[in-house]
């Protein structure tokens, strides 16, 4: 029985070896947030939907920018209608043309023609409202991308800090273990001695199982941590694991003295130009009633030869047109416009008072983790005086072994609850300054 769970161990304690057969690459956190501005899928698409916001606001220039086009034509028809229409662009037309025979029944006739066109928008009113609301559009875009650069450094200082506790905990377990094992070797002499039951020797090699198992989980935290940031910076990490170049650690360097939410944080400024974009596009349906003022002109050449241009002429004009009643369309446009506008600030407010209730409740946890730190670190030095007298007793054959592989549990449970509770002080600490920024 003892042999078989000798190899168990042994089994156990190369297999987390095995993990790490991988190759290791140390990082720190400043390379990490570097790779992620420049890789993340994420943050690419969310630039190209800003590329994609500009370039609907760039269409608006249209509302002052002159529209030209160029065409040029060849025809060969024998409708009279046609036939002399295009021989009078051509200036060709004679007295003879009026032949009522030769108007009905014309010859094949050819005309080649060149037309350039010039729309020049005057005074579109909508237009320039909703000009203005792309406009917002645009800059409320960009706000976001560069807040959710914001989310991805939070969230890479998060998984940075989780890769942190998963080492440390690593480490505690290893700690552990080697102290395990160094109190199973003394159960089995005392064993040999007769000193003990056979059973104080089982309930030590459990007990050293179990760490094994736990620093087995501990292993496939920093495994699975490690593809969550490669995930993040988009980087190829199939075969292998990321370690921080330092370790986890309180930081009390951390900037905590705003309790408000900023009007200034970029996601609200996102929101608050869309609210504006949405404002002009209801005053922009509004002023959809009011008539519009176009300039307009062409140039044309004409011949009966291919790139003739023997005939020239142009014309010039403005257009002032106004759509009287198109149906009620206008108004139900004018009426959805309102309800989204009016809907947009309704979800401004509700945004601004949901981030401050997160912020306050950000700010009473940190309270509460800032004691659970400091109560833990003391359960922890006091756990372990206990374990040292304990050790010690035992050592002497003085103490029971499941007393002292309770105190060793209980030594393991608080290093643990220690370094727990330091990384949930830091991630709070981080996301109040995320909320602030």
């Amino acid at each position: 029985m003892i042999k078989r769970t000798r190899r168990l161990g042994l089994i156990l304690l190369l297999l987390p070896l095995g993990l790490f057969a991988q190759d290791t690459i140390q990082i720190s956190q400043a390379e990490l947030l570097q790779k992620t501005v420049e890789k993340n899928i994420q943050l690419k698409i969310a630039q190209q939907t800003s590329e994609s916001a500009k370039a609907d606001f760039r269409q608006t220039n249209a509302l002052f920018l002159p529209s030209i086009a160029a065409s040029y034509t060849g025809i060969s028809t024998t409708n009279p209608l046609m036939a002399f229409g295009s021989k009078l662009n051509q200036e060709i037309l004679s007295a003879s043309d009026f032949n009522p025979d030769l108007l009905n029944n014309p010859a094949k006739t050819k005309n080649f023609a060149t037309k350039i066109e010039v729309l020049q928008p005057l005074i579109n009113s909508d237009g320039w409202l909703g000009r203005k609301a792309a406009q917002g559009k645009m800059e409320a875009y960009v706000l976001q991308t560069a807040r959710y650069q914001e989310y991805l450094q939070w969230e890479i200082g998060k998984a940075y800090s989780q890769l942190q506790l998963a080492y440390k905990a690593v480490a505690v377990l290893r700690k552990a273990k080697q102290t395990v094992q160094t109190n199973l070797k003394t159960v089995n002499h005392y064993y040999e001695q007769g000193l003990v039951q056979k059973t104080d020797v089982l309930a030590m090699q459990i007990r050293v199982s179990e760490i094994e198992n736990q620093l087995q989980f501990g292993l496939s935290s920093v495994q699975n941590t490690s593809d969550y940031l490669a995930f993040l910076v988009h980087d190829n990490n199939k075969n292998s694991v990321y370690k921080p170049n330092d370790e986890l650690a309180e930081n009390n360097s951390i900037d905590l003295s705003i309790t408000t939410v900023p009007d200034a944080r970029k996601d609200i400024q996102a929101m608050s130009k869309s609210n504006e974009a949405y404002q002009a596009m209801r005053k922009s349906s509004q002023l959809s009633l009011l008539p519009r003022l176009n300039a307009f002109g062409n140039y044309e050449l004409y011949d009966t030869e291919f790139l003739g241009t023997k005939a020239k002429g142009y014309t010039v004009g403005a257009q002032l047109s106004w759509s009287v009643f198109d149906g009620y369309s206008s108004i139900g446009k004018m009426q959805k416009a309102k309800a989204e506008a009016q809907k947009s600030n309704l979800e401004l407010t509700q945004y601004k008072a949901q981030s401050q209730l997160e912020l306050q409740t950000a700010l009473r946890n940190l309270n509460d983790l800032n004691n659970k730190v400091k109560l833990s670190q003391l359960a922890l030095e006091q756990i372990r005086e206990a374990y040292k007298i304990k050790n010690n007793r035992f050592a002497q054959g003085l103490e029971k072994t499941n007393d002292l592989l309770n105190t060793e549990t209980q030594v393991l449970q608080k290093e643990l609850e220690h370094i727990q509770a330091v990384f949930d002080y830091q991630t709070t600490a981080h996301y109040i300054q995320f909320l602030t920024q």
